[in-house]
């Protein structure tokens, strides 16, 4: 459900190309690059909330030394598909120099095995190994994909590409995304560059996380657009299914598509436990929830490529979390919406109501003194008039008998259970994906 409180403005205008300009590749192809994938980075790990994590501690000895001379093939679903493809890696939360080589791109098949003949070099700056320094992200060159013939092929539609690369000497303390919700798969320490193998063998250890690569790319024609799903593990899908693809994003996504084909791309840029102010000090005292969205703004919405549209759902960490105050956290929205209109010509956003935490069970979040909090924020969400539509999430999960979530959403769907009461499960995801008009949000 959307109600409209700006007039809507014209058709989705593109953003910066991925990556800070400083940081695009210096022989950047003259194609038009939408972002096709993402996953906002935090760190280093071990710091953040993964579901489902298998035991890391032979893959990982020492969280502290990070990868060492080994390789990830990471699985992610690109939205829509291009003739080419430029990946994003990132150093953001590293104390260290790290070096990447051998890095490739190709079709999954199944697990860690890769489809004979497509996995293909990818390359920066024409090298074939880079060297990125703490705090920095790098773009790769664009690599074609030759099993790519018609972007628009529905035979592609729900693919996974297997991004691979190896990681020379030890890394340091790792950046990742906690909360990935599909199964990656890693070699050894001291393993090797293992990334030019398609098949398993190289791969015994399985993570339910992404670790350096934050953002990918596909060629697409002049007017594509990309809207980014901007929040916290409610967006970043906690209590969903595992490798399902369940997320109210991706709920969205398909029906974006089926109304619009693949001149839309839908990306997640979710974090779980995230927050819009806080915490102010996350440099030094990294917080399982990552980034407050304040500072986290320019690197996981405002540098991806092609981003049209915002939809934004966070705040209820602020309150059950930090105990921050309704006005201050709307003051860092009001903040926010200024940055993106200011840095994305022509963009619009849409903010979300946040949905029911009564009785939760999740730390603080139950307490009534929380949900009042929720409740003013979400007044001031409906009223404030600087969005160009917001998304009642609130109503559509909400159960007004209880107070809480609708029953039928709250037992979890990733690991089984009762749920929390706080995050709504596949079914919830669901309704809040299908209570979106895709019309409304990319009205031209």
């Amino acid at each position: 459900m959307i109600a409209p409180t700006r007039r809507l403005l014209g058709a989705l205008m593109l953003a910066a190309p991925l990556g800070l300009t400083a940081l695009s590749p210096a022989n950047a192809a003259p194609a038009n690059f939408v972002v096709a994938w993402a996953a906002s980075v935090q760190g280093p790990y071990p710091v953040g909330n993964p579901t489902a994590q298998p035991e890391l501690r032979f893959a990982f000895p020492d969280p502290a030394k990070g990868a060492s001379d080994q390789t990830f093939r990471l699985v992610v679903r690109p939205d829509i598909w291009g003739k080419q493809a430029r990946i994003r890696l990132s150093n953001a939360f590293g104390t260290k120099p790290v070096t990447f080589d051998a890095v490739h791109i190709g079709l999954q098949q199944s697990g860690s095995a890769i489809l004979a003949g497509t996995n293909r070099p990818v390359s920066f700056h024409a090298k074939t190994s880079i060297t990125i320094a703490p705090g920095k992200s790098v773009v790769s060159d664009p690599v074609t994909l030759p099993f790519v013939k018609n972007p628009d092929d529905k035979m592609l539609i729900g693919r996974r590409l297997a991004v691979s690369f190896h990681v020379a000497g030890d890394s340091g303390p790792m950046t990742w995304h906690a909360k990935a919700l599909t199964t990656s798969y890693i070699s050894p320490p001291n393993s090797g560059a293992k990334s030019p193998d398609e098949a398993e063998q190289a791969f015994p250890y399985s993570s339910t996380s992404w670790y350096f690569l934050d953002a990918l790319d596909m060629s697409a024609p002049p007017g594509t657009k990309a809207i980014v799903a901007f929040g916290d593990s409610i967006t970043d899908g906690t209590a969903s299914t595992i490798n399902g693809d369940d997320r109210w994003p991706d709920v969205f996504a398909r029906r974006v598509h089926a109304l619009y084909g693949s001149g839309y791309s839908v990306v997640n840029a979710g974090i779980g436990g995230g927050m819009v102010i806080g915490p102010a000090d996350y440099a030094t005292k990294p917080f399982a929830g990552g980034p407050a969205a304040t500072d986290r703004l320019d690197r996981d919405v405002i540098s991806l490529s092609g981003v049209g549209a915002v939809i934004w759902l966070e705040g209820i960490n602020d309150f059950g979390n930090a105990g921050a105050k309704p006005d201050d956290v709307a003051n860092g929205v009001r903040d926010i919406v200024k940055r993106l209109r200011a840095r994305i010509p022509g963009v619009r956003v849409f903010m979300a109501t946040l949905t029911s935490s009564l009785n939760s069970n999740n730390g603080g979040y139950g307490a009534p003194a929380i949900d009042e909090k929720r409740r003013t924020y979400n007044q001031f969400i409906r009223t404030a008039g600087i969005f160009d539509g917001v998304i009642d999430f609130d109503t559509t999960t909400f159960d007004a008998k209880t107070g809480e979530l609708k029953a039928e959403f709250q037992p979890n769907s990733s690991v089984g259970g009762p749920g929390d009461k706080l995050h709504p499960n596949r079914a919830g995801y669901q309704a809040m994906g299908l209570s979106i008009d895709p019309r409304a949000i990319v009205t031209k």
